[in-house]
Order: C-alpha cells, then sequence, then structure tokens
C-alpha cells in the first residue's frame, strides 16, 4: 500500500493497480491476491481462518457497545472510534484464556480484572480526553450508578475550549452481555452550568438500573455550549466534548 501524491486522485482499478480513498487520503495498492474460497478451505491458511473469526468476534463487540451508547455517542466522537473501540475489543478477546484460538470471547475476556481494565476510562472522542477536560475528583457509585462531583467550579475544574459560556453534564448506566449482543440502560438528567466560579455538588444519577446479564458500564458525557440571546447552541459540532468510560464491573 503507498499513497498516492499525484495531481490526478484517481479512484478504482487501472491494470494491477487499485486507487481508494481512505482518511489518510488517497491511496493505490496492487491488485491481486489470494481467493476467498482458498482461503476459507485450504489447510495451510488455518491460522487466518481464526484471525478472521476472532476479528468478527471483537467488531461485533465493538459494535454492540456503540449500539448501547449511540444517543451519547451523537454529541461526542472523533471519526475513529469504530477502529479504535475494536482494536481494544481485539485485545480483551486476547483475555479469553478458556477457549482455543479461533473462538476466543471478548465476553469471556472481559470476565478477568484486566479485561475490565483495558475497557475503563475508554474516550470515545480522542480530540477531548475526559482526562483532559474534567479536573475535578469524582465519585462513581456501581449500585446505583450515580456519578457525584463534590464542590465542583466550572471555572476552576474544567478545561473549557474558547468560546464556550455553558457546560452540560449527564451520566449512563449501561449493561451490555457481548454475546448475546443485548444491551439496557438509562442517562440522567442534564445539569447545564454556566462556566463561571460558582460551587455545586453535582448529582447524576441515571433513571434506570439495568437488568439481565452482562457487563456493566458507568459513562460521563461532558457537553460545551455558547449562550447567545438565553439560546445553547453546541460548540464546533462537538469537537470538544467528551464521552468516556468510568467504570466496568
Amino acid at each position: 500500500m503507498a499513497k498516492n501524491d499525484g495531481i490526478l486522485k484517481i479512484q478504482g482499478t487501472l491494470e494491477n493497480l487499485t486507487f481508494y480513498k481512505t482518511q489518510d487520503g488517497s491511496m493505490v495498492r496492487t491488485k491481486g491476491g489470494v481467493s476467498k474460497k482458498r482461503i476459507m478451505k485450504d489447510p495451510a491458511f488455518a491460522r487466518t481462518r481464526e484471525n478472521l473469526s476472532e476479528f468478527a468476534g471483537s467488531a461485533h463487540a465493538g459494535k454492540v457497545m456503540r449500539m448501547s451508547v449511540n444517543e451519547l455517542m451523537q454529541t461526542a466522537r472523533d471519526n475513529r472510534v469504530t477502529s479504535r473501540l475494536t482494536q481494544v475489543m481485539s485485545q480483551i478477546q486476547k483475555m479469553d484464556t478458556v477457549n482455543i484460538r479461533g473462538k476466543r470471547q471478548v465476553s469471556v475476556g472481559l470476565e478477568s480484572a484486566e479485561g475490565k481494565v483495558a475497557l475503563t476510562r475508554f474516550d470515545f472522542n480522542n480530540r477531548a480526553p475526559l482526562g483532559s477536560i474534567l479536573l475535578a475528583p469524582y465519585n462513581v457509585n456501581m449500585v446505583t450508578g450515580e456519578v457525584n462531583i463534590p464542590d465542583f467550579v466550572p471555572g476552576i475544574y474544567l478545561s473549557a475550549p474558547q468560546g464556550s459560556t455553558h457546560v452540560s453534564l449527564r451520566s449512563s448506566f449501561i449493561k451490555a452481555d457481548f454475546e448475546t449482543g443485548i444491551y439496557s440502560g438509562g442517562s440522567s438528567a442534564v445539569q447545564t452550568l454556566p462556566l463561571d466560579m460558582t460551587s455545586s455538588n453535582i448529582s447524576l444519577i441515571p433513571a434506570t438500573v439495568p437488568g439481565g446479564s452482562g457487563v456493566s458500564f458507568i459513562l460521563l458525557l461532558v457537553e460545551f455550549f455558547q449562550e447567545v440571546n438565553t439560546v445553547h447552541y453546541p460548540l464546533r459540532n462537538g469537537a470538544h466534548n467528551s464521552l468516556s468510560i468510568l467504570e466496568v464491573f
């Protein structure tokens, strides 16, 4: 694979070269490769089939995670969140010490302490990681899903983008079963505050506690706005908004 820096940005196939566009620009690669039928049948490609099977599993787990927080992600995500999440799920999948290669599962990997740690603090928008946005200590109640930020002063404890006048905070309590793809949960009411020196105790309690099987997640969404004539407008299409997984259990 090589990058196409020419004046003409071709897309498609020309003789034995395939031109295509990615987020990194226009790329080119040679045409060819092994047929799908051979990969799926030839014993020489057993390891390849194992890798394909496990990649499908980690991609599915990433999709379940994204679907479970889809509403929150609408205002806080980057354009590589799908691939980044799949990569983390693949790492967790390898923590499955029960099943053989090609059969390892993300759900089993998440049963381990290491698997839970791997997904904790995952930022859905890597342009605005929570650790660089929220500078205040917080507490998480893993029974009710409450996120509490005591003595919170927005003007001190937030790294707010230029032009913002207000911030909103919302938490979410999710449970997802990565084997069945079933998830449930709910979010707290939104708390909106001016970016000033007023101190307040923030208590974000999700409306529902999720039931069923699977792994539980508590997340926090931080959004910035600019107030104009009493109307709050999203700032720069959410580029500075942060959504992060606080706890996995």
